[in-house]
C-alpha cells in the first residue's frame, strides 16, 4: 500500500475509535494487513498520536472553528482533522501535503462542502 491509502485507512482507524473507543493496536490489526505498518511505521504513529491527543487537538480545532465546534462535526470530518493535527506535531511531512491529503479525503468521503472546511481548519492550525 503506498502513503495516500495508508493514510486513508488511518483516518478510518481513528474514525471508528470516535465512534467505540477501542485500543488503537486492535484497530490497526483490524484495519491493516498484518505486518503493512511494518513497512510504514510512520502510519502507525499517526494513529496512536491523533487518538492520544483527541482532548488537545479537540481544543485546537475549537479555536479555529468561528461559530462551530469540534463536537458539532461529523465523526468523518472530526477523524480527519485529528489525523492532519496529529501529523502536524510529528513534524515528517510538509503542511502543504498532509493539508493535500486530507483534503482529497474529505472530498472523498465526506459532503461535498466538506473540503473547504477540513482545508481551512488544517491552514490555519
Amino acid at each position: 500500500m503506498n502513503r495516500h491509502e495508508n493514510r486513508e485507512k488511518a483516518m478510518i482507524t481513528v474514525y471508528q475509535n470516535l465512534i467505540v473507543p477501542r485500543d488503537p493496536d486492535e484497530l490497526i490489526q483490524d484495519n491493516f494487513p498484518e505486518g503493512a505498518l511494518s513497512e510504514d511505521p510512520y502510519i502507525s504513529d499517526v494513529i496512536h498520536t491523533a487518538i492520544a491527543n483527541t482532548d488537545r487537538y479537540h481544543g485546537y480545532i475549537d479555536r479555529v472553528l468561528e461559530g462551530w465546534t469540534f463536537d458539532r462535526l461529523g465523526y468523518l470530518e472530526q477523524a480527519i482533522l485529528l489525523c492532519g493535527c496529529a501529523e502536524f506535531d510529528l513534524k515528517q511531512i510538509e503542511a502543504a501535503v498532509i493539508i493535500d491529503e486530507y483534503v482529497r479525503l474529505a472530498k472523498k468521503y465526506c459532503d461535498p462542502d466538506s473540503f473547504k472546511l477540513i482545508n481551512g481548519v488544517l491552514d490555519r492550525i
